[in-house]
């Protein structure tokens, strides 16, 4: 028998062995309740009821922060009418099947895509719940359903009523419909309220929220890795005589892929410390040796010669013709460095072994990646692996790469330890700054063409950059040799523009990349809204009204697109002739519209206010929305600023956040949020307010300095922020 120990153990743990009333997705994919047994069988639950009438929403989607908890508890609250003073979440087990992520077909999280691929799958599960409450309690009362009300948690018929736990047990042997009735909007009462509280809010304030680091389990040792100071090296030989000083050293073990050597400590400290004890022989035959400069000129170089057409219509070599019968060309080259993500809990993973094989505690972003890695690390089948998700203190992508490094790691360790006790590996904030998986540093060129009139006839836009997905998992992503996360932003700009030819060359290194909050989008969107900048400047027109005359209201992103920038131009007060900073953006089917107020005094750089418009479709929690907006400026900001990641000889110049410095507290600019009104499907904002803050900002320096910034950071312009 092939035991799935993953949704064993979470049933165990769910049920607790009381009554209960699971709603949820059956083998054949569609909705199904039931009691314990049945959800151990044949289905996976996404809403759990007990019998004291507790509502605990089964979380698909890890919680980074970005109110994941809240927003899927919000969908089933408010078909169910629970009361959500009492809605308690669990993250749900390694289980592809039923808990994919139905825009990827794994289960994951990003692309900002929680909300949007759950909205419909966790409001049919909530409200068929209260379908077999509302039938169970017509039954046990002898009314018809239609006599029933539901508010609150509370059921009622005239002079009857009870909490939903009292019929658990009745409506956990009906059957589910198939397809339950859903609210319409104006019918919402949880979703779009101003007044809900996001339900880890307690956890996170008393400290009970269980983050991965927080993870300490009997006999458990500690493991920290000297990991090869090129990308790329390997370990030839090393010497631990030092590290056996350290007190609490317990042993040091090269990994099987010799990437690095592991030391074994009975607490952190003692890790860490045997760890840079530790002298290493490496071999960096194969490793990364060039410097910041050369691979930024190697990516210049790139570009003379792409070898990918982009375009999903326009021939690169079309448009040079155009460009030549131009009556003024705009040119211009742009350059984005390596960026950390640099969360505030570092990568750490805990494995321990149980009686089927093992439990890997982890702020888990990929489990579809994290249970075959590991388990083919270990020797066992991915059945064998249990996933417990746990709290992740950031990730924005660090945590979904697609060799599960840090998890792959922790296996790694674990099986040279024996396999005997839990081991808990952990980085340290100067393991994460060196540690790779960057945004990868990217350079662009373009050339556009206008005609006497001022309108744009030709763009000819390059790009070099390493691709994220080929040669991984998500290579089928990739079409006709392009990466599409490369020229996203640019391949799908909104804007109508003729003659737009797009031309992509694939960058190597060893230095390893990965997913960065927004992608691609954050530099193609920089590029994208500073071109749009300087083509308004350059024909006189106002940089509001020009992107305006480049949507069409037919086309349905592009009207949502207008009304964000028609909202952002509104709580902004933008006039023509404004000396603030204007940008705009369309990311994971989303519309941002920002207005940058900058004061510049000499050389030093103040944000006072960014204004924001939003178009994400129907607003479930506007506060969480909000908050994305302003942590996603304040995430752009601490890049743009002064952030990057710079090799000498292949090794990482930067440790930790002296020299890759975050955003302080007075740097951060008031944020004021509008988001457009819409009964629209809902789509992403985790990552859609990171693209068009940088360039707002970099339009707003242009309009008082005249000084154009295409390099990043934006330290290299000779500017400082204040």
């Amino acid at each position: 028998m092939n035991i799935n120990v993953s949704r064993r153990g979470f049933l165990k743990g769910s049920a607790a062995g009381a009554t209960a009333l699971f709603v949820g997705v059956n083998a054949k994919g569609v909705l199904a309740a039931g009691n314990m047994a049945a959800a151990a069988t044949d289905m996976n639950p996404f809403v759990k009821i007990d019998a004291n009438g507790v509502v605990t929403v089964i979380i698909k989607h890890f919680e980074m922060g970005q109110g994941t908890t809240t927003g899927l508890s919000t969908l089933v609250a408010e078909e169910l009418d629970a009361n959500w003073d009492t809605i308690q979440i669990d993250f749900a087990p390694a289980d592809v099947e039923r808990y994919k992520n139905l825009f990827f077909g794994a289960q994951g999280t990003g692309g900002s895509t929680s909300m949007a691929n759950s909205f419909m799958q966790y409001r049919e599960a909530g409200a068929a719940a209260r379908d077999l409450l509302v039938r169970a309690a017509a039954d046990s009362w002898g009314v018809d359903v239609a006599s029933i009300t539901v508010e609150n948690g509370m059921i009622k018929s005239g002079s009857n009523s009870g909490h939903f736990g009292e019929f658990v047990a009745a409506a956990s042997t009906m059957e589910a419909v198939e397809k339950p009735t859903v609210k319409t909007p104006d019918q919402f009462k949880l979703i779009g309220s101003e007044k809900l509280h996001r339900v880890d809010n307690s956890g996170k304030t008393t400290g009970t929220a269980m983050f991965a680091m927080d993870v300490n389990l009997p006999g458990m040792i500690y493991a920290a890795i000297l990991r090869s100071p090129k990308f790329g090296g390997t370990v030839v030989s090393f010497d631990d005589s030092a590290a056996k000083e350290v007190v609490g050293f317990i042993a040091a073990q090269t990994l099987p892929n010799k990437a690095g050597v592991v030391a074994f400590g009975k607490n952190t400290w003692a890790a860490f410390q045997a760890r840079d004890a530790l002298s290493v022989e490496w071999d960096f035959s194969a490793a990364e040796v060039r410097s910041t400069d050369q691979m930024v000129a190697d990516h210049k170089a790139m570009l003379d010669s792409p070898a990918f057409d982009a375009s999903h219509a326009t021939p690169l070599a079309s448009v040079a013709p155009v460009l030549e019968g131009a009556a003024k060309t705009i040119d211009a080259e742009f350059t984005f460095p390596f960026l950390a993500h640099a969360p505030l809990e570092p990568e750490n993973c805990t494995i321990e072994p149980t009686d089927f094989g093992v439990r890997v505690h982890d702020g888990c972003q990929f489990p579809t990646f994290t249970r075959p890695t590991v388990a083919a690390i270990l020797g066992l089948e991915p059945a064998q692996v249990e996933v417990k998700t746990l709290y992740a203190g950031g990730s924005y992508g660090r945590r979904a790469n697609a060799t599960s490094d840090y998890n792959a790691e922790a296996a790694m360790a674990f099986a040279v330890s024996g396999k005997k006790v839990p081991v808990k590996l952990v980085w340290s904030r100067e393991d994460d700054i060196k540690g790779g998986y960057y945004r990868p540093m990217s350079a662009h060129r373009a050339k556009i063409g206008l005609d006497a009139g001022g309108k744009i006839t030709g763009w000819d836009h390059r790009i070099a950059t390493k691709s994220i997905v080929k040669g991984t998992p998500f290579a089928a992503m990739v079409q006709g040799d392009v990466d599409p996360t490369s020229v996203e932003g640019v391949a799908e700009s909104l804007y109508n523009v003729p003659n737009f030819g797009i031309g992509l060359s694939d960058f190597e290194t060893p230095v390893p990349i990965n997913w960065w909050r927004s992608v691609g989008h954050t530099h193609t969107g920089f590029v994208m809204e500073s071109l749009m900048d300087m083509v308004a400047t350059e024909t006189g027109q106002d940089p509001i009204e020009m992107r305006l005359s480049m949507l069409d209201a037919s086309n349905a992103n592009q009207a949502r697109m207008i009304e964000a920038i028609k909202l952002a131009r509104e709580i902004s007060g933008w006039k023509e002739g404004d000396k603030r900073g204007f940008a705009s953006h369309f990311s994971f089917n989303t519309c941002v519209a920002v207005v940058a107020d900058v004061t510049v005094e000499d050389t030093s750089v103040h944000v006072n206010k960014l204004f924001m418009a939003v178009e994400c479709g129907v607003a479930v929690n506007p506060d969480v929305i909000r908050a994305q907006m302003e942590g996603g400026a304040g995430f752009a900001l601490s890049a743009i600023y002064r952030n990057e990641i710079t090799l000498t000889d292949g090794e990482v110049d930067q440790y930790n956040f002296p020299d890759y410095e975050m955003l302080r507290n007075p740097e951060m600019p008031e944020v004021e949020v509008a988001i457009v009104s819409s009964n629209g499907a809902p789509t992403g904002v985790g990552e859609p307010g990171v693209p068009p803050t940088g360039p707002a900002v970099a339009n707003a320096i242009f309009a008082q300095t005249g000084t154009r910034i295409m390099d990043l950071p934006m330290t290299k312009a000779g500017f400082d922020f204040v």
